[in-house]
């Protein structure tokens, strides 16, 4: 993949309005957007249909984490909608896991676990009743996910490197939290540059605020692209 084709913009915008001046203006600059939950709860499956038809890439990161069943069915719907990418909760465990990996159509999409918030560090992780370090947690999660045959994983670049050693080359590892050199790190408690998830072996990058929230999102994700081709080299 080109350095382009690996960089996923997050739409986290409150109207359909805003996402779409952001598509028109990054189309054929990244490889995909994602559309989470709060886009999602604003627009509904019509949006992501809008962008599938138009040849957009799209990743649906809606995190399901439920029953089983729940989860094989919500998963076989999203696929339906044309997406590349989509995510559930590892913590559902692996029979959830299980099914939303069984319900995958023959369709073209992948299903990624996601692991352990990037907002969330060791203090964080000890009010919900896990123990250990974020690393430990992550490389479980990773492994529960890969035995279930899911995809891949949603992860922070800083455990990409133990994802690696413990799941193999041809596991999917996508990267939130991503900040350019000099960028505000927000809410994200594990963030990191481009340069540095991909030098720890990220496949897809996925960037937010620092392209979106930009005076100007087409320079900011150019930008961005340059720096991860600078990385690739």
């Amino acid at each position: 993949m080109t350095p382009k084709e690996r960089l996923i913009v997050a739409l986290d915008v409150p109207t359909v309005e805003e996402a779409t001046s952001l598509v028109e203006r990054l189309s054929g600059h990244v490889g995909m957007f994602k559309v989470g939950s709060q886009l999602f709860t604003e627009v509904g499956p019509e949006f992501v249909r809008y962008l599938v038809a138009r040849g957009q890439k799209v990743f649906l990161d809606l995190k399901y984490h439920d029953i089983p069943n729940t989860i094989a069915n919500a998963v076989s719907r999203a696929a339906h909608l044309g997406v590349s990418l989509l995510t559930l909760h590892a913590l559902g465990g692996k029979a959830m896991l299980e099914a939303g990996a069984g319900a995958l159509p023959a369709m073209g999409a992948r299903l990624l676990a996601i692991t352990i918030l990037t907002s969330h560090d060791e203090e964080t992780l000890g009010e919900i009743g896990l123990d250990g370090s974020v690393e430990d947690a992550v490389r479980r999660l990773a492994l529960l996910a890969r035995e279930a045959r899911v995809d891949g994983v949603v992860a922070s670049p800083h455990e990409v490197k133990r994802i690696r050693e413990a799941c193999g080359e041809d596991f999917l590892v996508v990267t939130p939290g991503i900040r350019p050199v000099g960028a505000v790190k927000d809410d994200q408690a594990r963030a990191a540059t481009p340069t540095a998830a991909l030098a720890a072996g990220a496949d897809y990058l996925v960037v937010g605020r620092p392209v979106i929230e930009a005076a100007d999102p087409l320079a900011a994700a150019r930008s961005i692209v340059a720096e991860m081709g600078r990385a690739a080299r």
